[in-house]
C-alpha cells in the first residue's frame, strides 16, 4: 500500500473520533471506540507496521534536526511520524474527557481544550490543565 493511501485513510479517521469525543462524549460508541483506548489503538497498530516495514529503509537519525529532517524524507517514515501525532493527541483528548467527567467538568469547557489538543497537542493540554485547575483547584493528574 503507498505511503498517500495509508495517510489518506488515517487522516480521514481521526475526524470521526475526535467528533465524538467532542459532541457525544458520554455515549455508549464513543466509550467503546475512542475513549476505551480502541481507536488510537488502531493508529499504533498502522504506526508498528510502518516502522516494522520502513523504518530501516529511511536515511537519517533521532540523533540532530537534520537527521530528523533526512529521515522524514522518505514518505512511509514522515507517514508513521504523522501517525504517531495522530494516535497520542487522541489518547490524551480521550484522557481530557475522562478526567473531566471524573471530576465534573461541564463538557462545554473541554471542547476549547479538545480542539486545541487536536491542533497544537501540547497547547490544548495545557488549557485543559488550566481548566481543571479553575474547577477543581486541582493541577496534576496525581492530585
Amino acid at each position: 500500500m503507498k505511503a498517500e493511501t495509508i495517510f489518506q485513510v488515517c487522516n480521514s479517521a481521526a475526524p470521526i473520533g475526535w467528533l465524538l469525543m467532542a459532541i457525544a462524549p458520554r455515549w455508549k460508541w464513543t466509550k467503546r471506540l475512542v475513549l476505551s483506548g480502541l481507536y488510537p489503538l488502531l493508529f499504533g497498530l498502522v504506526y508498528l507496521a510502518l516502522i516494522l516495514g520502513y523504518f530501516g529503509e529511511a536515511e537519517g537519525d533521532f540523533q540532530s534536526l537534520a537527521g530528523v529532517s533526512a529521515l522524514f524524507q522518505n514518505p512511509f517514515a514522515l507517514t508513521a511520524g504523522w501517525i504517531h501525532y495522530l494516535c497520542f493527541d487522541m489518547m490524551i483528548g480521550a484522557w481530557e474527557v475522562t478526567d473531566s467527567q471524573k471530576h465534573k467538568i461541564s463538557h462545554w469547557l473541554i471542547i476549547p481544550c479538545l480542539f486545541l489538543t487536536l491542533m497544537f497537542g501540547p497547547i490544548g493540554l495545557l488549557a485543559y490543565f488550566v481548566v481543571r485547575y479553575i474547577k477543581t483547584k486541582r493541577f496534576l493528574h496525581a492530585d
